[in-house]
């Protein structure tokens, strides 16, 4: 059913869902839900769900794809046919592909691959619910459940997104501003010494507008590791 666009986005210095510009979703964050994984996380990030899953490291499949002195990540991202409004088309589908690529390239610099020469770590990330943002969510619960699982890291993954909408910068873009928005940057971030892992642009922003949501993100990278944190500090206790 197609929804008419809102005359506007903010009003009177707030956004519809009652937000500042400066304030990300609610985020809730469970490691280890599943026990039959090597690791695995579950993340809620404002109307979004997403379940990771990390197998291994283990044996290389296929074969031509091992690397002798580092283990490889191999990501597989999926958004559920029930994820969204109008159901989607079960199976792999290019935007899977390009997140899937995305998401393993914003997690390699954070973990210590060559602990595992010739293996490999499978990451599934699985969408139960979208509502803009997935691959941001779908990267902070590959990251937990990567942590969950005992693998080497550098450090945590914290992804968060900037975008504008109605002229102004904004953080952490839900779907109707995504939609009809004029900018989305998703960032991925290693927290401990701020270091990008990942950034992406859609859209079109002046330099200023990119510095300022830049910031916004690093202002509430800190918050976010600290719920992985505690996540996983929970978890340990229910163990």
């Amino acid at each position: 059913m197609e929804v008419d666009k809102p005359e506007r986005l903010i009003v009177d210095g707030k956004r519809l869902d009652g937000r500042k510009l400066d304030e990300p979703r609610s985020v809730k964050m469970v490691a280890g839900p599943l026990k039959r994984a090597d690791g695995s996380a579950f993340v809620e990030w404002g109307k979004n769900k997403a379940l990771a899953s990390i197998y291994g490291p283990g044996e290389t499949h296929p074969r031509h794809l091992q690397e002798s002195d580092r283990a490889i990540l191999q990501v597989r991202y999926n958004m559920a046919s029930f994820s969204v409004e109008d159901r989607k088309r079960p199976g792999p589908d290019r935007r899977s592909a390009e997140i899937s690529k995305v998401t393993k390239e914003a997690l390699e610099p954070a973990v210590f691959l060559a602990e595992y020469p010739r293996s490999s770590i499978e990451i599934n990330i699985e969408i139960l619910q979208a509502d803009a943002g997935t691959r941001c969510t779908g990267i902070n619960a590959a990251s937990l459940a990567l942590a969950d699982a005992g693998i080497p890291m550098r450090d945590l993954v914290v992804a968060l997104a900037f975008g504008k909408i109605d002229g102004e910068v904004c953080l952490d873009l839900n779907k109707d501003e995504d939609n009809y928005g004029e900018a989305d940057v998703p960032v991925a971030v290693m927290p401990r010494k701020k270091l990008i892992s990942l950034l992406q642009m859609d859209g079109d922003l002046s330099r200023d507008e990119f510095n300022k949501g830049l910031d916004m993100v690093m202002d509430s990278v800190d918050r976010i590791h600290q719920i992985q944190r505690d996540a996983l500090m929970e978890k340990y206790k229910r163990d």
